[in-house]
C-alpha cells in the first residue's frame, strides 16, 4: 500500500518537508506501508536548548541550539554540528534525516543525527566561540556518547571545535573518550585523510558518473559553488586528474575564467583577502550566472535549495555532484532528469566525510591507527561500491539517482526496523 503525502507527527518547514518528499518518492517505489512510512519519516528526538554565553565585552548573550536524532535503528546517531546565523530546527531535522540515509546508502552501522547553533562565528572571537562550544556541548551532553550519538564538523565548525567538545565531555566523565566526536585533530585521535574526505568522495563519485556517461575526465570543465573545505578539495583533486576548474564562488565572491583557475592559488587568495573576489585573471559574475555556465561537472557545495524550478531549466551541465546537503529541490530534480542531467545526490556524493568519520571512530575504539593510503583506499572502495549499487538500482527501477540512493538506504533501514520490531 502506498501513500503520496504522508504527514509525519512533527513535520514542519520547507527543508524538512523537502526531505520527507524525497523519502516518499523512494517509499512509493518500495511499496512501504503507512506504519513504516510514519516511523522512517519521523525524527526520534528533537532537542532544543537556549543557553547563555559571556562575550568578550562582559555582556551575556543567549544562543539557541538544536541536536536532532532522526533514526538510530542501525546504530548510534552520526552527524555534524554547524554554526550559522540561519540555523533553525527545520533545517537540522532535514539534515539529520539525510544523515540516516547517507549512512545507510554507504552501509555504515550508524543512524542519523545533526546539530546546529544559530550564530555567526565569523563575527565572534576565538574565545567567544570556545565558550559557546563548551556550553553547547554541556547542554546536549545527555545525548552525546561513543555508543549513542557522535558529532562531527559541519558548516563553520572545525577540528579545534571538535577538540573542545571532546575535552569538555571527557572532563565531565573523568576520563578521555576520543570516540565521542570525529573530525578531531590527529594528535588527539583524529584520522589521517579526514580533512579532505568529503571532497575526495565528491571527486570519486564525479569520476564514476563521468565513466557511466562516457565523459572524458581529462579536460572536463568543472564549476564549484561554495569554495569551502569540500569545494576546495573536490576542485583540487579533480584538477589533479586533468579537469579544468572554470568557475568558483564563496559567500562574498563569484569568479569565472575560461582559461582555468588553480585551486591552490584560489585558496591562498581567499586566505589573504577573505574572499575569492578579485582573484587575478578572473571575471566577477553572479551566483545565478555561475550555476548556468556550460560545463561537464557542476558541484553545488554551498547551502540548501540552490537549484530550484526557477533556474533548473537554465543549468547547462551533464553531471551534478552534490557536495552540499539538499542543494536541489524535488521540482528541479524532475526538470533536470527530463533534460538527461545525471545528479549524484548528496547522500551519496558527500558521504566521504562520514565514511572516514566511521574509520576514525573505529580507530579510536581500537586505539589502532591506519596510514593515509589505507584510509583513502578504503574510502574509494566504499564510495565506488555504493555508487555502482545506486546506479544499478536506478536502472532496475527506471528512476533518477536520488530516488535510487534513497531506495537503497530506506530499504536497509526498513529491513532493520522490521527485524528489531517495536518494543515492547
Amino acid at each position: 500500500m502506498t501513500q503520496q503525502n504522508v504527514k509525519t507527527p512533527h513535520e514542519s518547514g520547507p527543508i524538512f518537508g523537502m526531505a520527507v518528499q524525497q523519502f516518499n518518492a523512494a517509499a512509493d517505489k518500495l511499496g512501504l506501508d503507512d506504519g513504516m512510512r510514519a516511523v522512517l519519516s519521523s525524527c526520534k528526538r528533537e532537542f532544543t536548548v537556549h543557553f547563555p554565553v559571556k562575550m568578550d565585552d562582559g555582556s551575556v548573550q543567549v544562543f539557541t541550539g538544536h541536536r536532532v536524532q532522526h533514526n538510530m535503528t542501525r546504530g548510534p546517531a552520526k552527524g555534524g554540528i554547524r554554526y550559522h546565523q540561519d540555523v533553525n530546527l527545520d533545517e537540522v531535522k532535514a539534515l539529520a534525516s539525510w544523515m540516516t540515509w547517507k549512512c545507510a546508502v554507504t552501509n555504515l552501522p550508524y543512524g542519523g543525527g545533526k546539530a546546529g547553533v544559530t550564530c555567526n562565528p565569523k563575527n565572534m572571537s576565538s574565545g567567544e566561540v570556545e565558550r559557546l562550544t563548551r556550553r553547547f556541548a554541556t547542554e546536549i551532553s545527555p545525548l552525546i556518547g561513543t555508543a549513542s550519538d557522535i558529532p562531527a564538523p559541519d558548516v563553520n565548525t572545525t577540528g579545534q571545535i571538535m577538540a573542545w567538545i571532546m575535552d569538555t565531555l571527557s572532563m565531565h566523565q573523568g576520563f578521555t573518550d576520543p570516540g565521542m566526536v570525529t573530525g578531531k585533530p590527529i594528535s588527539i585521535g583524529g584520522s589521517l585523510g579526514r580533512t579532505e574526505a568529503t571532497g575526495r568522495g565528491v571527486m570519486i563519485t564525479a569520476v564514476e558518473a563521468a565513466k557511466h556517461l562516457n565523459v572524458p575526465i581529462e579536460g572536463a570543465r568543472v564549476v564549484v559553488q561554495g569554495f569551502g573545505n569540500v569545494g576546495y578539495w573536490a576542485a583540487y583533486l579533480l584538477q589533479q586528474l586533468g579537469c579544468k576548474i572554470i568557475a568558483a564562488s564563496d559567500s562574498r565572491g563569484v569568479i569565472h575564467s575560461d582559461q582555468g583557475l588553480n585551486p591552490e592559488a584560489l585558496l591562498s587568495h581567499k586566505s589573504d583577502n577573505g574572499s575569492l573576489a578579485g582573484f587575478p585573471g578572473s571575471d566577477s559574475i553572479t551566483n545565478s550566472e555561475l550555476l548556468e555556465i556550460p560545463c561537464e561537472i557542476l558541484i553545488p557545495a554551498a547551502l540548501e535549495r540552490q537549484i530550484t524550478e526557477d533556474n533548473a531549466s537554465k543549468i547547462n551541465t551533464k553531471i551534478i555532484v552534490e557536495g552540499a546537503n539538499g542543494p536541489t529541490t524535488p521540482e528541479a530534480d524532475a526538470i533536470l532528469y527530463d533534460k538527461g542531467v545525471v545528479i549524484v545526490p548528496d547522500i551519496l556524493a558527500n558521504a566521504g566525510g562520514v565514511v572516514v568519520s566511521y574509520f576514525e571512530w573505529v580507530q579510536d575504539l581500537q586505539r589502532l591507527f591506519w596510514d593515509e593510503a589505507d584510509v583513502n583506499q578504503r574510502l574509494e572502495t566504499i564510495m565506488t561500491r555504493s555508487f555502482n549499487q545506486v546506479l544499478a538500482t536506478s536502472q532496475e527501477y527506471k528512476t533518477d539517482m536520488r530516488t535510487a540512493a534513497l531506495i537503497v538506504a530506506v530499504d536497509r533501514v526498513a529491513e532493520a526496523t522490521k527485524l528489531r520490531g517495536i518494543y515492547p
